[in-house]
């Protein structure tokens, strides 16, 4: 049944102009494994090329079938709203029911698999590049959860480097982004006032980096090479733990129980601060939904709660520790956050995953101000292999809207001095 009126969205586009930045609105517990991606088969940071087509899949653990809708919505470099119209950047409809669908298989959970892909029978594309957010909600017009994705044109070459600290005194702790941009058959109008950049780290908008200003402009071309503006704090590779049969004791989880669901215990980690790096391969925080003897793992793939412990003393009465990865997007909720247990001095916490391969950290938040120390259990290494994404948007004079005209990525796999 579609939809013509939504209160909420009316309300959205009538505040556009009084409204900042915008957020993502997260998720209630019983949607799980939102997973958002283009061409590669593990979740991601969704930035595709104009004219791809990107997918959204989630579940909903509440059993009811219920009906879900989506819209989209257009945003400005910064994700404040853009004044441009829908006509302008859709090409047919949203506000239209997610019709692909499937229950759950021989699972202990019981759960319905969505799958939302753009473009569609209704939505034919979206014809401008930029940042954009897709809402989805339900009969009531309740927002349940949203999420960002950007669509870039192939309208400038993005080269990256990755070096280490330039600066001496965090020369062991800190990696370095440089960037050149070619534009492609363009002329760029006083690039340092039409050209943004956001540089992410490991698929995380919550710590990327922003609006640097161009360092050298020669020609056309534009070079960054700062010492402290373009620095990442290099953290240490990712943990990691792999379920795929339900029922084995391998690759990070120690022993199993089957109470009304599986029961995965993890090994217990011991921060790494302080300890030497030792290099083993990551996914760089993402996760990849998967299952052993299986043909179809959107909906065969059973659900299981993952415990994990982390051995270290407690921390100050203002201060918690959360576990943190893409298996839900970066976010900091009371679900992820760690219970001390003062008889075995360890932290504590069971979540509720699909089957699959997991990359995870532990990260410590101060309850009074917010602020998330990401290293402050596992250290910071100039070593450490992370992804990175370079967004390029212009926005040239008169114009009306940020263009996404180049996008890069690279590893730190062959760091350099």
């Amino acid at each position: 049944m579609n939809k013509t009126i939504k209160p909420f969205f009316l309300f959205l586009f009538l505040c556009q102009f009084c409204i900042s930045q915008v957020d993502e609105i997260i998720e209630p517990d019983y949607i799980k494994t939102i997973t958002f991606k283009g061409n590669t088969p593990e979740s991601q940071l969704p930035v595709i090329k104009l004219g791809d087509f990107i997918t959204m899949e989630f579940d909903a653990l509440n059993g009811d079938e219920e009906d879900y809708y989506y819209k989209i919505q257009h945003y400005n470099f910064d994700w404040t709203p853009s004044v441009l119209a829908k006509a302008e950047y859709l090409n047919g409809f949203d506000e239209q029911r997610i019709r692909t669908y499937e229950n759950s298989f021989n699972t202990y959970q019981i759960y319905s698999h969505y799958d939302l892909t753009i473009p569609n029978e209704f939505t034919r594309g979206l014809t401008k590049s930029g940042n954009y957010m897709v809402y989805i909600y339900d009969d009531n017009d309740d927002i349940i959860f949203s999420r960002k994705f950007m669509i870039h044109e192939n309208g400038a070459n993005v080269g990256l480097d990755i070096k280490r600290s330039r600066d001496v005194s965090t020369i062991e702790t800190k990696q370095t982004v440089d960037i050149v941009i070619d534009p492609i058959n363009f002329q760029l109008n006083n690039p340092k006032e039409t050209i943004k950049t956001i540089i992410v780290q490991n698929n995380n908008l919550t710590t990327s980096i922003s609006n640097i200003k161009p360092q050298y402009i020669l020609g056309n071309q534009l070079t960054y090479r700062y010492t402290k503006e373009t620095a990442f704090d290099a953290g240490n590779e990712f943990l990691f733990f792999e379920n795929k049969d339900i029922r084995a004791s391998v690759n990070g989880v120690q022993y199993i129980e089957l109470n009304d669901l599986y029961e995965n215990i993890l090994f217990t980690n011991s921060p790494r601060k302080d300890q030497r790096y030792t290099y083993f391969p990551d996914i760089n925080g993402n996760f990849l939904v998967t299952v052993l003897d299986r043909e179809n793992p959107d909906i065969e793939a059973d659900y299981a709660f993952i415990h994990f412990s982390l051995k270290m003393d407690d921390l100050k009465p203002n201060e918690s520790v959360h576990i943190y990865g893409n298996f839900n997007n970066y976010h900091i909720t009371e679900n992820t956050k760690m219970v001390y247990n003062y008889q075995t001095r360890t932290y504590q916490k069971p979540l509720l995953l699909k089957q699959g391969f997991y990359n995870y950290k532990y990260i410590v938040v101060n309850n009074d101000t917010k602020e998330i120390s990401h290293n402050k259990v596992d250290g910071d290494f100039w070593q450490t292999e992370n992804s990175y994404k370079v967004l390029v948007y212009y926005r040239d004079l008169g114009a009306r809207y940020d263009r996404l005209i180049g996008f890069g990525e690279t590893s730190s796999t062959r760091i350099t001095n």
